[in-house]
């Protein structure tokens, strides 16, 4: 069983930064790709970006390529997210998940943990 824990949220200005982590445990850290996705309020859960477990892939929603980034630690079992140039529509409760090796890393159905999430509010 992983458990996986985000923190980092916040209210940010628009054109603003922030940085998300999330760090898991109780797995095998380096087998599992990671995901974010994010809920909106009022809106479905939707994908924004993924990291496969070698780090060597990464893919994006587009409506964040070039202002985001993920990257990986597998020493420290962690996976970050740096959203930069933010705007007010990327507010949501951002959610980290963990696919299985083997399993579409970058859907939902294909994750098989997932954290309670962390709140990201950014004002115009």
């Amino acid at each position: 069983q992983v458990q996986l824990v985000e923190s980092g949220g916040g209210l940010v200005q628009a054109g603003g930064s922030l940085r998300l982590s999330c760090a898991a445990s109780g797995g095998t850290f380096s087998s599992y790709s990671m995901a974010w996705f994010r809920q909106a309020p009022g809106k479905e859960r939707e994908f924004v970006a993924a990291i496969r477990w070698t780090a060597g892939n990464t893919y994006y929603a587009d409506s964040v390529k070039g202002r985001f980034a993920i990257s990986r630690d597998n020493a420290e079992n962690t996976v970050c997210l740096q959203m930069n140039s933010l705007k007010p529509e990327d507010t949501a409760v951002y959610y980290c998940a963990a696919a299985p090796y083997g399993r579409r890393w970058y859907v939902e159905d294909g994750m098989d943990y997932w954290g309670k999430g962390t709140l990201v509010t950014v004002s115009s």
